[in-house]
């Protein structure tokens, strides 16, 4: 389960196939230095992401 504590890279590598998911809500965090230490919860804050949204649809992608 991926939750809002969790290092975007962290999920990126447990999960790559969340990548998507991350792109579709505009983190293209992939590609950013700071996501080795950036939480999910700060990251969908610095985009106004909705949190919860996201991590809805990161965790309905790993559980296919």
């Amino acid at each position: 389960m991926i939750t809002r504590d969790m290092t975007i890279e962290e999920i990126i590598r447990k999960y790559p196939e969340t990548i998507n998911v991350f792109r579709k809500f505009g983190l293209n965090c992939m590609e950013c230095q700071i996501a080795a230490v950036e939480e999910v919860e700060h990251g969908a804050d610095v985009h106004q992401v909705d949190v919860d949204q996201l991590l809805d649809e990161l965790n309905q992608i790993i559980e296919k």
